[in-house]
């Protein structure tokens, strides 16, 4: 294997694992901040209870985020030395600006966040979990930034000629708010807050399903739920404002994502399909003219495709971009559909009836992350072969002086300890979720049928 495949196998590696991470704690922080809030304003303790559970498992999360997200940063100067060299005035601005914007305001409040509980009054405490929270969405603003300067570069002019060329800040705010900034930035989030709130939907539900703290199970459901199919909902107004964007500002890549072959005609919308790259055809179920339509609502519209480009300046992997796309959306509509049973089954008093039901919530906990980990694979893997749209080719970003084996075996360590921090992750994730919310067991076998009355205060107070 070459340097330049072994560099993007790890680097994709790393930062598909680090991903885990932070869209759970962008979307459990959300709802620490509900739960607070009602806390708050009704004083009932079960929602006292509900944010500082969720709180534990957040800062799980936070604290396996910001050690696998360390490594990404010393492989932008080993394993991509030109590419460094080339962004690192967009980069490092971005990275001052999360810096500044974002990890200073959440590690201002962290610590009042996880150890302030009785110590300050409620309304201090919930301005700290609301500071938490927008730090880890700042975060998130100033990391897409980022990234989305490299689909659509702007604010900026090219100093420097060959290998020592570098992209130079001429407008910071056309750089933040470059042509796909803000649509991805919409889209991420969402991902973010439906991979946290389904993971609170599968915990609850089998709460639920196993008779353990049902009554404050079905409380953080329903909350749960609605914020659940708003976001579902909304995601599906974001990403086809991102595909907007795409088919504007990265036509080979929109091609690419729908399998789309001639120079101008009418595309197709597949539902699902296989691309032969060599034949220049699409196996499978699709809408007629179906991509024309969501694009400019006239089914005869051309679309750019893919021959309209040179060869060495289209995606490799038609196919991967064309599945990874398509999975992402299926999961996407599949969301959509559950969370909209869901919340009618829950107007008609009947949700908590459905125990098949309950089991598919529980189990879907994995679908927002595998839609989010798809959804960048495709948006990564079809900008190729550029690494910086248009301006900086991949093959010509790598450092000239790692060599393959260094790689590899830098690769090996990082899967092997990736894969004990894992390890370690899911078994505490295990063991918090088996204790439940409250501080002591509510009986021996822990069924906690209930109400929540004194007798349960006098269980989490001690």
């Amino acid at each position: 294997m070459d340097v330049e495949l072994l560099a993007r196998i790890q680097f994709a590696f790393t930062i598909a694992f680090h991903y885990i991470y932070p869209p759970l704690s962008i979307g459990i922080g959300l709802l620490m901040v509900v739960f607070e809030s009602l806390y708050i304003k009704t004083k009932k303790e079960d929602y006292h209870i509900l944010a500082k559970f969720w709180t534990k498992i957040f800062a799980l999360t936070f604290g396996i985020g910001v050690v696998t997200g360390i490594v990404m940063e010393f492989e932008f100067g080993t394993n991509w030395a030109t590419y460094s060299r080339y962004v690192g005035d967009v980069f490092g601005s971005a990275l001052a600006a999360e810096g500044i914007f974002a990890f200073a305001l959440e590690s201002g409040f962290l610590g009042v966040l996880l150890f302030g509980w009785n110590r300050v009054k409620p309304w201090v405490h919930l301005v700290s979990t609301i500071g938490v929270f927008l730090g880890s969405m700042f975060s998130a603003i100033w990391i897409v930034v980022a990234n989305s300067w490299q689909q659509t570069p702007a604010g900026y002019h090219i100093v420097g000629e060959g290998l020592m060329a570098r992209a130079e800040i001429t407008d910071f705010w056309a750089m933040v708010f470059n042509p796909s900034s803000v649509e991805r930035i919409a889209h991420v989030w969402l991902g973010a807050f439906l991979a946290g709130t389904f993971l609170i939907l599968s915990v609850h539900a089998y709460y639920i399903l196993k008779g353990r703290f049902v009554a404050i199970s079905k409380k953080a459901f329903k909350i749960t739920l609605v914020v659940a199919t708003v976001a579902s909902l909304a995601q599906l107004v974001a990403g086809h404002a991102s595909a907007d964007g795409v088919a504007k500002n990265q036509p080979a890549k929109l091609a690419a994502l729908e399998g789309h072959f001639e120079k101008k005609a009418p595309a197709d919308l597949y539902l699902f399909g296989w691309v032969d790259k060599e034949k220049q055809e699409v196996t499978g179920l699709a809408i007629p003219g179906g991509l024309s339509f969501m694009l400019d609502q006239d089914f005869d519209t051309p679309v750019t495709g893919l021959n309209a480009f040179p060869e060495d300046e289209r995606p490799s992997q038609l196919n991967a971009v064309f599945q990874f796309y398509h999975i992402m959306i299926a999961i996407g509509m599949f969301l959509i559909a559950l969370t909209l049973l869901g919340s009618y089954l829950l107007l008609k008093k009947k949700l908590f009836d459905k125990k098949w039901l309950l089991w598919v919530f529980v189990f879907t906990a994995l679908l927002p992350q595998i839609a989010n980990q798809v959804g960048w694979f495709a948006a990564e893997m079809g900008r190729q072969p550029w690494v910086v749209y248009g301006l900086l080719r991949t093959d010509e970003a790598f450092s000239q002086a790692v060599s393959a084996n260094q790689i590899l075996f830098s690769l090996i360590l990082f899967m092997a300890v990736y894969t004990l921090l894992f390890v370690l992750f899911v078994y505490l994730l295990n063991k918090k979720i088996k204790h439940g919310p409250y501080e002591e067991a509510a009986d021996d076998d822990g069924d906690d049928d209930r109400p929540l009355t004194k007798e349960i205060s006098e269980v989490v107070t001690g």
